[in-house]
């Protein structure tokens, strides 16, 4: 990733935030903490992420771990959990974005004004070379939507009883829809 010396600067702000954070728009925009079972869902899906890396390479990331981007409007992601193949970055923030990211919806991720962010959010993360997207909804029938690059609009429903997948992000790799809710 270039930066700019007003890039570098947010960078080093992002290092500083008290909390999950993002670099959007220009600016810091700090995240609210989540609840009960979002929380516990973005756990179970990078306990399975990290079995998969564990036998197959790559790497589990849990919520707070920031990937750095070079985007009009956005510098940074921090997805709820994540899979990523690109190079390491020691103590510092993993360099590019990726290649799948999970986003479990928090009590307040519903509604249209919602609903146009994550959207935005999701088109984000395929312009900086995220592969596969998860819109994880434990409240409503269709639970994980994936979403590809390839076809960023016309996402994969998995419900209650499927077996979710990543693929091509995480070749080979599913997990119980049903344990999102254990």
């Amino acid at each position: 990733m270039s930066m700019t010396s007003s890039t570098e600067s947010l960078v080093a702000e992002l290092y500083k935030a008290a909390g999950k954070a993002e670099i959007v728009g220009g600016g810091i925009v700090m995240m609210s903490p989540t609840g009960d079972e979002p929380s516990s869902a973005s756990g179970e899906i990078f306990v399975a992420l990290r079995a998969y890396a564990r036998k197959n390479g790559g790497r589990a990331y849990t919520d707070n771990a920031a990937f750095l981007v070079d985007l009009p409007n956005r510098k940074s992601f921090s997805p709820d959990a994540s899979y990523y193949t690109g190079p390491r970055a020691k103590m510092k923030f993993l360099p590019q974005a990726p290649d799948f990211a999970a986003e479990v919806r928090s009590e307040g991720d519903y509604g249209p004004a919602a609903e146009k962010a994550l959207d935005a959010k999701r088109q984000e993360y395929f312009e900086a070379g995220t592969k596969v997207v998860w819109d994880v909804d434990l409240l409503g029938e269709d639970v994980v939507r994936v979403y590809r690059v390839k076809s960023p609009n016309e996402p994969t429903i998995y419900r209650k009883g499927d077996q979710a997948e990543a693929e091509p992000a995480v070749p080979g790799w599913t997990m119980s829809v049903d344990t999102l809710f254990e």
